[in-house]
């Protein structure tokens, strides 16, 4: 039943953003922030970082292009969406991150779809261990 529940909105410059963000050539890791304007209820872009690490994301974080060597050396860039919801949220906020990250999924076409409680555990051996069921 939460599948089909639909609290926001995406944005559509965001649609657009994530589009060009999929299909993106660049080879460095890239990331796109976003936020729920609670007043309007519509996810929109917060900040768009190129050539970022892994640990400076975990620092930003209050849906990225990840540049993945594999063990046999092949290059990859799986585009992954991280879901974290803000710590300390009133319930409400926490009911609209949750009901919009369905709708925001399918907006985006995204495949690789993870979560996150603790900023923290954002690392570059967290993802690489998500990723590894996409092998």
């Amino acid at each position: 039943m939460s599948s089909s529940l639909v609290v926001c909105e995406v944005d559509e410059s965001l649609k657009d953003k994530l589009k060009k963000f999929r299909f993106r050539k660049e080879t460095s890791n890239a990331a796109i922030l976003m936020k729920i304007d609670m007043e309007k209820q519509l996810v929109i872009l917060e900040e768009e970082y190129d050539d970022i690490s892994m640990d400076d994301l975990r620092n930003e974080l209050p849906e990225r292009h990840y540049k993945y060597v594999h063990d046999d050396g092949r290059v990859s860039y799986p585009l992954c969406f991280i879901f974290s919801s803000p710590v300390g949220c009133k319930p409400e906020q926490q009911m609209m991150y949750a009901g919009s990250k369905n709708r925001l999924v399918q907006t985006a076409e995204l495949t690789k779809v993870f979560e996150t409680r603790n900023p923290d555990d954002l690392t570059e051996e967290w993802l690489k261990s998500h990723l590894s069921f996409f092998r």
